[in-house]
Formats: structure tokens, sequence, C-alpha cells
């Protein structure tokens, strides 16, 4: 489960953070403004921290030392660029996205090896994408769905099989494609096509559904 800290409260910032409760992880928001926090949403479930998001202080407080993940999204170019810096060179995190609003930067952002979002309009979705890539079982972000491959985890249930139209309907998700565990067929399922404990799966899920339906995720 990663850990992440997202460094501006806005629209952006909270919407991302919202996002990433909902999916599990374990987020701190640091803002200037204590009011900022206000715009969380109510499914949030992480921390807040008001503070500088490059002061080093601030970051361990946040929790930078066990952290997997910084996003950078405030209103400021520099400040964005200073907290990346700041977790990247001082705390060695791996991960650490800048929100770009001046183009004209997009050349030296690149050449220094920050990775970035640049634009105004589904910033906090591709954030979102680009934290969860690499983790689990995420392919893309669409909208307010997220995409997944994985292995069919049954082992919890009494049966080693389920339809695809009951998965469907008591979970809120869609079946895209399914290849049996031995490989021997794929296919584009029917909602009577029954799908075993170990089948690989591309399926579509809503962002606030995705927590629930973990369990037939095979890690």
């Amino acid at each position: 489960m990663a850990n992440v800290i997202v460094v501006g409260c806005g629209r952006v910032g909270s919407s991302l953070a919202t996002m990433l409760s909902s999916n599990g992880r374990n987020v701190c928001v640091i803002d200037t403004k204590a009011d900022a926090f206000s715009a969380l949403g109510r499914n949030f479930n992480g921390a807040t921290l008001q503070g500088l998001g490059f002061d080093e202080g601030v970051l361990v407080r946040a929790g930078i030392e066990d952290c997997d993940v910084v996003a950078a999204v405030t209103s400021n170019d520099n400040t964005n660029l200073m907290v990346v810096e700041v977790a990247r060179r001082i705390f060695g995190v791996e991960h650490a996205i800048a929100r770009l609003y001046n183009t004209n930067r997009e050349r030296a952002y690149g050449q220094l090896g920050i990775d970035y979002v640049c634009g105004t309009s589904l910033i906090a979705e591709e954030v979102f994408s680009k934290i969860m890539s690499g983790h689990g079982s995420h392919l893309d972000t669409f909208g307010q769905y997220e995409i997944l491959r994985f292995s069919l985890n049954l082992e919890w249930a009494e049966q080693r099989a389920i339809r695809v139209s009951e998965l469907e309907k008591s979970h809120g998700v869609r079946i895209v494609c399914f290849e049996r565990s031995d490989g021997s067929a794929n296919s584009i399922p029917s909602p009577t096509s029954v799908l075993y404990h170990g089948d690989t799966i591309i399926a579509c899920v809503r962002h606030d559904l995705l927590k629930r339906f973990q369990r037939f995720i095979r890690e």
C-alpha cells in the first residue's frame, strides 16, 4: 500500500488526495493554509498538515521517510519544483511528480529527469494515474474508472468459479476480457461466461468501488 504526500490542497490537490484515499492509499496533504483542507471530500481518511511543502521538518512530520510518492500540485511552479527536488535529493524519494504551469520549462524539466504534469484540465486524474502505475494491477485511469489486469482470487469464497453476470451485478464492475489460467483460451465474455480462480481478467472498476473489489485481486 503506497504512502503518498500531496503538497497543495486546492482543487487539484484535494481531488487527487480524495481519490487516493478512496483507493486505500495512506495520504498526507500539506498546505500553508489550514482552511484549505475543507476542500477534502467526506471519503478522505488521510492526514493533513499545515506548513511549507518544501520544509524538511514539515516533510518529516508528514512521513516522507516512509513515503513512496510525493505529488507537488500547488499553483506555484517554483514551489512545486522545490518540493520535488527536496523529496528526491534529500530524502531519496524515487517518484516525485510536479504540477507545471509554464510550458517553457518542459524541456528543462525533461533534462533534469523531473516527472511532471502540465496543463489545467484533468490534472488530478493524470497525477493519480502516474502514482497508481506500477502498483498492483493498475493499467490506466479513464475518468472515474480504473482499468485493471489481475489474476482472479476466489480463495476466500466457497466456490472456485463465478459467472460474469454475478460478478458485474454484485460488485459494480465490467469484465472486458479474460484468459484461462492454463492459457488454453481467452475471450470477450458474455453474461453467462464462467470465470475460475486464477484466470487472468481485464476489468473496469469505478474508483470508489475499487477498495471493496480488492478481495478478487490475487496478489
